[in-house]
């Protein structure tokens, strides 16, 4: 290791530490020449994981960009970071589980979808709408319809209305 104040190439190691992840190790040494101690950094080289896109390409998986997304879906829901950090550890395992060290888009979207589901139908389908790029409004309610429940009508409740009818002042019945 050359010194960074003399370029001098003898040292010693005077520590060694490996940080928590293990992925890392500092190391404080000592130049023999001038005496001065400087620290350096040791990681292993990593072969990246690639994320196979629809059309073919490929780029570098990127668990920052997958949470990011799924924050995205979750925003003011009572979803815990913690389950969407969990969802990423899945997506992750499922990398490291990879031969080839590739996984494409449509593997990770189904993945996705299926937690979101099971963990808040709203995230589901918000991220559903971005993920399968819904062009009308029938393909969105059928995925609203998929989920078990009947899809939201889009005019003023009428029956089964659980709200009491507006008093005027007079304090009639009202309409």
């Amino acid at each position: 290791m050359r010194c960074p104040f003399c370029s001098e190439s003898r040292d010693r190691v005077v520590d060694s530490r490996e940080s928590r992840d293990g992925a890392t190790i500092r190391r404080r040494r000592e130049c023999l020449a001038c005496g001065r101690r400087f620290t350096s950094y040791e990681q292993i080289e990593d072969i990246p994981y690639m994320v196979v896109k629809n059309d073919g390409t490929r780029t570098e998986f990127s668990r920052k960009k997958l949470l990011a997304g799924l924050h995205k879906a979750c925003e003011k829901r009572p979803v815990p970071t913690r389950r969407l950090e969990d969802v990423a550890d899945e997506v992750e395992g499922m990398l490291h589980e990879s031969e080839d060290r590739e996984i494409s888009t449509r593997e990770i979207g189904e993945h996705l979808m299926r937690r979101l589901r099971e963990l808040d139908q709203v995230a589901y389908v918000r991220f559903a709408s971005v993920y399968r790029r819904f062009q009308d409004v029938d393909a969105f309610m059928d995925v609203l319809k998929g989920l078990g429940g009947e899809a939201p009508q889009t005019g003023p409740r009428r029956q089964g209305s659980t709200r009491r009818p507006k008093r005027g002042r007079s304090g009639g019945a009202g309409r």
